[in-house]
């Protein structure tokens, strides 16, 4: 399981979000997520399967924006990786779960 610390971030606001945009985003994200690479690395997610995106369609806005969502496939795989996390961070300290 191989995530960027900006895909872990982006899984993260979006596990309990719904849809957000990419500058919602990198707003949400104190820091963790940058202007310049946001919309770089949702493209990768869309790519790999973690993420899905949609044009937003109201009449009232000049240019569309993309609002972004988690898929399955990503939800699954945040969820792998908070748990991987956990074990590592408890080792890491000497606790140990059985």
């Amino acid at each position: 399981m191989n995530l960027s610390k900006n895909e872990v971030a982006v899984l993260s606001l979006l596990m309990g979000a719904g849809e957000m945009y990419g500058l919602e985003m990198v707003r949400k994200s104190e820091g963790k997520l940058k202007l310049g690479t946001i919309y770089i690395t949702l493209s990768r997610m869309e790519e790999k399967g973690y993420a899905t995106s949609r044009r937003e369609l109201e009449a009232a806005v000049v240019v569309p924006r993309r609002l972004y969502r988690i898929t399955g496939a990503g939800a699954k795989l945040y969820r792998a990786w908070i748990a991987a996390e956990d074990v590592f961070n408890s080792r890491l300290c000497g606790v140990q779960h059985e």
